[in-house]
């Protein structure tokens, strides 16, 4: 269940909501948050005049005479156009989702509390304040830039605050703080860089199948027939671990009936950013011995949960000393993802493993101590009150062992419980990370502030000025004594410790490599010859391929590739299933003529999923009923979603003989044929029951929308609220594990939920040239011209212009804003 769905609106404010709701969309309400974007404002703290110019799509350019009043600045603006969305991040980030939503939340709040996310941002922060004392003066900076905006509009911040506050008990908006902007840091490390979910998974799905079955349908990364993005042998590392690692995984010791894999409070599907099992990525870049303008070229679309406003948000920052441009998050100081002066990267993620489930044994005499080898050891315990809107405090005792919070609870039939290790329980710089790649000037530079990005491990893409491209992952990468993270562990043994960090040196990297290009498209990083663990399942590689085929064939052609190339693979939509299956459909037949019909129809397609193609539609709903038909009968109905990867499915393609084909309900042995035209028949019906019965409404948009959904008052269920502030549905393209990601779940088809979050090209040779877009717009206040007007750019592979040089950002302001000191 989505958080929001959860946390909903409660009856009598839905009463109270509905008589006032006419009153508030009218004009001047709506109108009433809007940013002043062409006038002079006096700023408290400022040292000097900033002056900030918007263009038509109300994309800020700050120009400040200093650091200092540069992310005050950029603290100040964020506020200004996404402070409803800082907001709520920050309420979700500490566990305190309840304080606004209610009771609903408090499940949510919870799983939050107890993972301790407010305790890593505290950490983090203390740390901060003990080693770098200029990210410190950056975050308070910015946090006063932001209390400026809070002290100057009171209430009246958002039309989403005021609707709640109708609902729930209004609640006081609190001045923000650096701690605020680093605990978003470890929402997006969650986001990004969990796995302990699939642990849990897996272990059910032993304890349900056996290891065999297990193992035999979740086929790990195909080395064999998919790319990496950087071979071991191209790496110029002297590794210090010579040999590849051998992970001992023993775990007969374990009884899993007698582990409790329920845990604490309640976690939302995908996730609380909404990313889920969609979480990826693209990026790539070009060497200029292969570009038409002699350098550089480099692409970036990350790919998370869609949702409204873009999660982000488009600035340029100019100040003595940093000069940048590109994607930030409302809450953040700096660009996450851009360039500046000198270089360009971009990121995708990378899904090392770094989180382990240990499985702890309890006193039975004491349930505040846990067993580690032969000894009673005591946890810490730690209590925390959640406030409830409206409702009484919630208190949560939450346990600690050495490997960290428990996140299960004892049950009566139960003995033991899991508690989880996670790298961002270290201190985290990723920050500081941040600001380093904003000011970095060459490929050292870079290197040397990805040193601090701890987590989430991302893949950066690099290129610059001097002509050249290279690749660097960071991040905490744990060396674990034994095991492969695969499932829960014993945690009172001592035998599968983390025992230090793989060494910065030795990640993976590459600079100019001879075969002229990298792409990044959260395949395996590295191949089996690597030494050390990074993880077993990777994406799939379908996207990772299908770039790689398309470069490929333009460097084949004439030799060079142009912006619009870069640009036409990243609305690419072709599906590699489609290229596995649509070959196997040449000598099916059927009586029924309109499963005849289908499949003429997906004989001539060209396997690209468009809004406006029938056999898209046909194919992605007959692949989600293929998976049905070949494994329902092995696994189960609702086991069949763990089951039904593209590795699996690419191989059992090319195995027509393999026992999945045969449907054991029956007393017959079906052929990968009859499975075919069964899944195919299955897929007509389909279409019939949900979209009628003309073939020609079959339509791949028809099914596969885009909703923008603003969080929380966008799943409320009332459909006067939502439309105040979501935006769609939208016929779109794309799909799962295509370069295009919009992807969609099997449980509902086919509502886009992880979507591109973003596009960017970047021209090395001339930075006005390069292009970006995001999918909704810059403001996050409803009704504002900038609230959903790069829509349709999104929608159709469209770009706004990137520009960068000081006389274009003058030319296309529409609004000047001033920013001075208060005498």
């Amino acid at each position: 269940m989505k958080l929001a769905a959860r946390i909903g609106l409660i009856l009598v404010g839905i009463i109270a909501l509905l008589i006032v709701v006419l009153t508030i969309v009218g004009v001047v309400n709506v109108r009433r948050p809007f940013p002043d974007t062409d006038t002079t404002l006096t700023i408290p703290g400022l040292e000097d005049d900033v002056n900030v110019y918007r263009d038509e799509n109300g994309i800020p350019h700050i120009y400040a005479e200093n650091k200092h009043d540069l992310f005050l600045a950029q603290g100040y603006v964020h506020a200004q156009d996404r402070f409803w969305q800082m907001e709520f991040w920050r309420y979700v980030s500490q566990g305190r989702i309840s304080e606004i939503a209610g009771a609903a939340a408090v499940g949510s709040d919870t799983f939050i509390r107890t993972m301790g996310w407010h305790r890593i941002a505290e950490e983090s922060l203390a740390y901060y304040e003990s080693e770098s004392p200029e990210m410190m003066a950056i975050l308070e900076a910015y946090s006063e830039g932001v209390n400026a905006y809070i002290a100057e509009q009171g209430d009246n911040i958002s039309l989403n605050y005021t609707v709640l506050g109708l609902v729930n008990e209004k609640w006081e908006v609190e001045p923000w703080e650096p701690l605020h902007t680093i605990a978003w840091a470890v929402v997006m490390a969650d986001d990004l860089g969990g796995n302990w979910s699939q642990e849990i998974r897996r272990a059910n799905l032993i304890n349900e199948l056996g290891e065999g079955t297990t193992a035999n349908l979740l086929p790990f990364y195909p080395y064999d027939n998919r790319p990496v993005m950087v071979p071991t042998d191209a790496m110029e590392i002297e590794f210090t671990n010579e040999e590849t690692e051998t992970l001992i995984q023993q775990l007969q010791q374990v009884n899993w009936s007698n582990v409790n894999t329920d845990i604490v409070g309640s976690y939302p599907a995908n996730g609380y950013l909404g990313s889920g099992d969609y979480v990826g990525s693209n990026n790539w870049v070009i060497s200029g011995e292969h570009t038409d303008t002699g350098m550089p070229l480099l692409a970036n679309d990350p790919h998370l949960g869609i949702q409204m406003p873009s999660i982000w948000y488009q600035v340029g920052l100019h100040a003595p000393g940093l000069n940048v441009q590109g994607f930030s998050f409302a809450g953040v100081p700096g660009v996450v993802i851009g360039h500046n002066d000198n270089i360009a990267w971009g990121v995708t993620n990378v899904g090392p493993d770094v989180q382990d489930l240990y499985i702890e044994k309890i006193n039975p005499n004491n349930p505040n101590q846990a067993e580690f080898m032969g000894e009673w050891e005591d946890m810490e315990i730690i209590e925390e009150v959640i406030k409830v809107n409206g409702g009484e405090d919630v208190i949560v005792e939450v346990k600690i062992t050495r490997h960290g919070p428990i996140i299960s609870d004892l049950r009566d039939d139960t003995s033991d419980v899991l508690a989880m290790r996670w790298t961002a329980h270290e201190p985290m710089r990723t920050l500081e990370a941040i600001i380093g790649l904003n000011t970095a000037v060459n490929y050292e530079d870079f290197r040397e502030a990805l040193r601090f990005w701890d987590a989430p491990s991302q893949n950066f893409v690099y290129a610059d000025t001097e002509g050249n491209i290279a690749y660097q992952m960071p991040g905490l990468i744990p060396i674990r004594a034994n095991g492969d993270g695969l499932v829960p562990v014993p945690g009172w043994t001592g035998e599968y410790e983390w025992v230090g960090w793989v060494p910065y040196e030795e990640l993976p990297a590459v600079l100019n490599p001879e075969w002229g290009y990298i792409v990044t498209a959260n395949h395996s990083v590295v191949d089996e010859d690597y030494p050390y663990f990074l993880n077993l399942y990777w994406a799939d590689g379908d996207r990772g391929q299908r770039i790689v085929d398309m470069i490929e064939a333009e460097l084949a052609g004439d030799g060079e590739l142009s912006q619009e190339d870069l640009a036409r693979i990243q609305f690419d939509s072709r599906s590699l299933m489609a290229d596995s299956y649509i070959p196997l459909l040449e000598g099916l037949s059927s009586d029924d003529e309109t499963v005849q019909a289908a499949l003429e129809r997906l004989r001539g397609w060209d396997r690209q999923l468009r809004r406006d193609s029938v056999p898209a539609a046909l194919f992605e709903i007959f692949y989600m009923n293929l998976a049905q038909a070949t494994l329902a009968d092995d696994v189960g109905d609702d086991n069949v979603g763990s089951f039904g990867g593209r590795v699996l499915f690419h191989q059992l393609a090319d195995t027509p003989e393999a026992v999945w084909w045969d449907d054991t309900t029956t007393n017959s042995e079906e052929s990968q044929a009859d499975i075919l035209l069964a899944a195919l028949e299955d897929t007509v019906a389909w279409f019939e029951e949900n979209v009628g019965d003309d073939m020609n409404d079959w339509t791949w948009g028809s099914i596969h929308t885009a909703t923008f959904v603003s969080n929380p008052l966008g799943e409320s269920g009332i459909g006067a609220v939502e439309s105040l502030v979501n935006r769609g549905p939208f016929p779109a393209d794309g799909g799962s594990s295509i370069v295009n990601a919009n992807s969609w779940s099997w449980s509902d088809p086919a509502e886009v939920l992880g979507h591109v979050s973003m596009r960017m090209l970047v021209d090395m040779s001339d930075f006005d040239a390069s292009e970006w877009v995001i999918p909704t717009g810059q403001s996050g206040h409803p009704y504002h011209p900038n609230y959903d007007d790069q829509i349709q750019l999104w929608l159709n592979g469209d770009y706004l212009p990137m520009i960068w040089s000081e006389e274009m950002v003058m030319e296309t302001a529409v609004n000047h804003l001033i920013l001075t000191p208060s005498e």
